[in-house]
């Protein structure tokens, strides 16, 4: 896969090149189309994966690249739900072990994903605002499930 740009500058991916027209990804929308390649620059320099994660909002980015399994994507969510909670809560409230909890802390916090507050005296953990509108945006683009297959109703012919 290699990026291309077209006159206006915009990024596309490519997806197929023949001898007079390329078809192009748009990496925001998903949408393919096919542009003359006259009107194309063939770009070797732009990471096309790092392009196509480019259409993903930053903060979710962040948490995604972060949160390396339910359980860390949990606690993220949690504290930005919760808002300041101390270690002590944490241990309590979650059955992480402590090397556990610290060694997700210690990652989000490096991520800018946690910042290290006071919370009644103790030492505790809150969301920044990257952590909370990422949740926010996962939340909204999320897919319902059902846990039942819909069927039209049968009928005897």
């Amino acid at each position: 896969m290699q990026t291309v740009r077209d006159a206006s500058g915009d990024r596309y991916l490519l997806v197929k090149r023949s001898s007079e027209s390329s078809r192009v990804r748009d990496p925001e929308t998903g949408e393919e189309r096919y542009l003359p390649n006259e009107t194309l620059t063939f770009d070797r320099d732009d990471a096309p994966l790092a392009v196509a994660a480019g259409a993903v909002p930053e903060p979710v980015r962040r948490v995604v690249t972060a949160a390396h399994d339910d359980r860390s994507l949990g606690l993220l969510v949690e504290l930005a739900d919760r808002g300041p909670v101390s270690v002590v809560e944490l241990l309590d409230a979650y059955g992480l072990c402590e090397s556990d909890l610290h060694g997700l802390l210690a990652e989000f916090r490096a991520a800018g994903l946690l910042a290290e507050t006071t919370v009644h005296g103790e030492r505790g953990y809150d969301a920044t605002e990257t952590t909370r509108r990422a949740v926010a945006s996962l939340r909204a683009t999320g897919v319902e499930t059902s846990t039942e297959t819909e069927r039209p109703e049968e009928t005897d012919a």
